[in-house]
């Protein structure tokens, strides 16, 4: 797990930066769409929803377009949303498994610009299954460190909701759940008043590969031309950054 928390933070310092705001504000507000498509325009009685919006606001996407997304996925402004999820898999260099999780309204313009950003930067794609069966869908929640929250406070707020273990990354905590217990994972942190980052269904991987720090920088350079595709949601990685490694990519 510890890799894939570092890899999942350093994508998180890169997602901030203001020359990827724009598609992150895209991918944000469709899986809003998406939410409300599915559970509704009531956010009291969907729980994905709420997660789908308190993302996108902790990433800065103004009110007024998070409401329009609502409004537009749950049919009520006359436009079809229709989007399918598609995963694809393939290899990184390094022998590091990828799972792409894309979310598009055109399957064949997915198709190509994974292959495109695979081919071009180093990957190879893979047969389905041949990747997959290293991850199982898990309940990932982050929170920051603060002063004096202690791994003891978050295990007391969520041991009763079927949490199946606390990781500390330095400066972050990462709560592991069944997919299932997410909901009621977060509602109790929120009712302990503790403040999280973010709350997903993610893959994770079983076994992680442990890669230097040249490996790390092609990977990153892969996921990031990936992820450069309106269609590619997510990217899941069984990547280990040893420590070390990751002191110093932090300094390139």
């Amino acid at each position: 797990m510890s890799g894939h928390s570092k890899w999942a933070t350093t994508k998180h310092q890169k997602a901030i930066k203001d020359s990827r705001r724009a598609k992150s504000f895209a991918k944000l507000i469709k899986n809003i769409e998406v939410a409300a498509k599915m559970g509704g325009a009531d956010l009291s009685g969907n729980p994905t929803l709420v997660d789908a919006v308190q993302k996108a606001k902790k990433t800065s996407v103004p009110n007024d377009n998070i409401d329009r997304a609502i409004k537009r996925g749950a049919g009520l402004t006359g436009e079809s949303i229709d989007y399918q999820t598609i995963m694809y898999e393939g290899y990184a260099q390094g022998g590091v498994a990828l799972l792409i999780e894309c979310l598009t309204d055109n399957r064949n313009r997915a198709a190509a610009e994974v292959r495109t950003a695979m081919t071009r930067n180093g990957g190879t794609m893979a047969d389905p299954g041949s990747v997959a069966y290293n991850f199982s869908r898990k309940g990932v929640i982050t929170v920051s460190k603060t002063d004096g929250l202690t791994e003891d406070d978050i295990l007391g707020a969520v041991l009763e909701a079927g949490v199946e273990d606390v990781n500390d990354h330095g400066e972050t905590f990462e709560i592991v759940t069944e997919p299932s217990d997410l909901v009621a994972a977060r509602t109790a942190l929120q009712e302990a008043g503790i403040d999280y980052d973010s709350a997903d269904a993610e893959f994770v991987p079983g076994v992680q590969v442990a890669v230097d720090a040249e490996t790390a920088r092609k990977i990153f350079k892969l996921i990031d031309a990936l992820e450069d595709s309106d269609d590619v949601q997510n990217v899941f990685a069984n990547l280990d950054v040893p420590a070390e490694v990751m002191a110093e990519l932090e300094n390139d």
